[in-house]
């Protein structure tokens, strides 16, 4: 396991900015509830008449102005589409990284199989989504108890577990794409979770985009509509684990085959 603690002290800096930015934005967002109360339904009554708009966002579906629904629009304001670009960068930075910074051939000149380095990447990836998601969501209820509301433990499981799937799949995709690369693919990444979440809004905004929600992972991974009906799709949900799949299994497939330059 030395591979797999190295790559967390090697990322240790990243995870801790983007937690504490991620739940920094979301404790405030709760924090300031109680402010915002007495024109919560004002606020409901407006965004859900404002069409296109509040469709983009799935707004109509909840009642802005009650815990929950406000809730989940902030959540997934702050940790779905931030939470995207950190599994992003974690995924595709993760193997064209030695290349990049010329460290593969001292890596793998260790007594250790390219499939070892992949595992143990993978697993180091996955531990930081799972750390970050750990904070932002600990975070995220000791605010709301802090300011009086009641939680519906349920509830708030499932759209972190939605959000942490989303980052999953984001990542591994990414993790996939890594081995391919020999250079900086952050442009790539940022611009691949960008377009996933414009994917998803261009989805509910038209029926003749539904197409897209089986290829967006924020399809299933959406708060309001969690919330709303108190479940996650499954008919999202298993497209996206078959991309997950993909890309673990096209990294390793490619890792192994790659002609490495030290």
């Amino acid at each position: 396991m030395t591979l797999f603690f190295h790559e967390l002290r090697r990322d240790r800096v990243r995870l801790l900015v983007w937690t504490a930015v991620i739940a920094g934005m979301l404790l405030i967002s709760i924090l300031i509830y109680p402010q915002m109360t007495a024109q919560m339904n004002e606020m409901g009554d407006l965004f859900s008449e404002m069409g296109g708009f509040s469709a983009a966002f799935n707004m109509d579906k909840v009642n802005f102005g009650e815990f929950n629904g406000y809730f989940a629009v902030e959540c997934g304001n702050v940790l779905g589409l931030g939470g995207a670009f950190f599994a992003a960068l974690l995924g595709v930075t993760a193997l064209a990284k030695e290349e990049r910074e010329r460290t593969a051939e001292f890596l793998l000149t260790h007594p250790i199989s390219r499939s070892h380095v992949v595992s143990r990447k993978l697993l180091a990836i996955l531990a930081e989504i799972l750390l970050l998601n750990l904070v932002v969501a600990a975070a995220a209820v000791g605010a709301a108890l802090a300011i009086g509301q009641t939680i519906d433990a349920a509830l708030f499981a499932k759209v972190f577990f939605a959000y942490f799937l989303l980052q999953v799949e984001i990542a591994c995709v990414m993790f996939g794409l890594s081995a391919f690369l020999r250079g900086n693919g952050i442009g790539i990444a940022l611009g691949a979770a960008f377009v996933l979440y414009f994917m998803n809004i261009l989805a509910n905004l038209t029926d003749k985009a539904e197409p897209l929600r089986y290829l967006t992972p924020f399809a299933y991974a959406d708060g309001t509509l969690i919330v709303s009906s108190g479940e996650i799709a499954l008919k999202y949900l298993l497209p996206g684990l078959a991309f997950t799949a993909i890309g673990v299994a096209l990294a390793f497939f490619q890792y192994n085959r790659k002609d490495i330059r030290a």
